[in-house]
């Protein structure tokens, strides 16, 4: 079977809710990340065989949001694209996507990751206002929340699943405040020590007054403390444990990965970063959506045929603090680890807590994060995982080359 490669791994800085990002549309936002990874590659924009883009609030963006990415990257009108929709895990599931290609042996270098601008989410009118409305009043649906953070099952936030995973195993609202404080400390020391300035690609912001430069990853709660953590209010349930403090924020960003097979990297001259081992998707009940990466990372490991303690690094993406818990827990007593060995390991930069949480390319972004960190601290093997709603994982081990 041929190996298959990361070739580039590149990310926007992640802009917080109607911040630095807001303004620019999904399409020229994947389009900036392309662009670079094309330019750091010296790849033929003509070389490459698609463009597989996850994307999840696409209502009101135009055709084709992967379309615009490659389009605007200069990517030619010859190469198709096309978006994926598994909502949290649309980023990665586009590199799954990659690599089934390429091993099928029907493309040789693909272009995959995902974006979202949550800020630029639109409102919704019901049908029936293609039928007229006669009299009484009608009620805008906010695209955001309905189809990126509502369980359609059951219909409650995607905050109530946490509480349920919370609930279910007696996870303390102590405990779950205690993480994310962790997550904000260790990515205000990563985005402080420049830990992502090789995975960056800045975006020039132009503005009516001036054109800036935003480099650097914006959601970090710098003032954030244990005592403001504990003085928050529940967000979801009035006796509940999950706040917006121990909870991932509403974000916008783009990440993409460039992948090859290995004849095409030796016929372009392409410099790997890490090789494709394995991947696992699974489902779980949606009422614990967030204990998807269980199964998930399971069934990676398996048809590696390796086991979780060869794992030098994890990103495991914290939709919340509850079920990332969870999801640890449950890995400690599937796999006869410490808690002490996975946190020493697992989102050693921070997670989506403190980093944010764009729902379409958050699955490419702890991709991306996990190749330059086994890179930066010269570790082999990692392992990158996120839960997604409707009760789904996702995961992928990759190989530093």
């Amino acid at each position: 079977m041929e190996k298959i490669f990361i070739v580039s791994a590149k990310r926007t800085p992640i802009g917080k809710f109607m911040g630095s990002l807001s303004a620019i549309k999904p399409g020229q936002l994947g389009a900036i990340v392309i662009k670079a990874m094309l330019e750091e590659t010296g790849m033929e924009s003509s070389k490459i065989d698609s463009v597989i883009v996850g994307n999840v609030l696409s209502a009101g963006q135009g055709q084709g949001v992967a379309r615009q990415c490659a389009m605007y990257a200069g990517i030619p009108a010859e190469v198709p694209a096309y978006s994926v929709n598994m909502v949290c895990g649309s980023g990665m599931k586009a590199v799954m996507n990659a690599v089934s290609e390429i091993r099928s042996g029907t493309a040789s270098v693909i272009i995959a990751g995902g974006v979202e601008n949550m800020s630029d989410a639109g409102f919704i009118l019901p049908s029936s206002v293609r039928n007229g409305i006669k009299m009484g009043s009608i009620q805008a649906v906010d695209h955001m929340v309905n189809d990126g953070l509502t369980d359609v099952f059951n219909n409650y936030h995607m905050g109530i699943t946490a509480e349920n995973v919370a609930e279910k195993f007696g996870i303390s609202r102590e405990a779950q405040d205690a993480f994310a404080y962790h997550s904000q400390q260790k990515a205000i020391a990563a985005v402080d020590n420049d830990k992502f300035k090789e995975e960056i690609v800045p975006v020039e912001i132009v503005t009516r007054k001036e054109t800036t430069v935003f480099d650097k990853d914006e959601f970090p709660n710098r003032t954030s403390t244990p005592e403001k953590l504990a003085a928050l209010r529940p967000a979801f349930k009035k006796e509940g444990t999950v706040t917006a403090g121990n909870a991932s924020g509403i974000n916008d960003g783009a990440s993409f990965v460039m992948l090859a097979g290995e004849e095409a990297v030796a016929q372009y001259g392409l410099k790997p970063l890490a090789e494709i081992i394995a991947a696992g998707e699974s489902g779980v009940a949606p009422e614990v959506m967030g204990l998807g990466p269980v199964p998930a990372i399971n069934k990676a490991l398996h048809r590696a045929g390796m086991k979780l303690s060869e794992m030098e690094i994890i990103e495991l993406n914290e939709a919340f603090a509850a079920q990332s818990i969870g999801v640890i827990e449950r890995l400690c007593d599937k796999h006869g680890v410490s808690r002490e060995w996975i946190n020493e390991r697992c989102n050693i930069h921070g997670g989506a807590i403190a980093l944010g949480h764009p729902i379409g390319a958050s699955g490419n972004r702890i991709l991306v994060s996990l190749v330059h960190a086994l890179k930066m601290y010269d570790k082999i093997y990692g392992l990158a995982s996120l839960c997604i709603g409707g009760g789904m994982g996702t995961a992928i081990i990759i190989k530093k080359y």
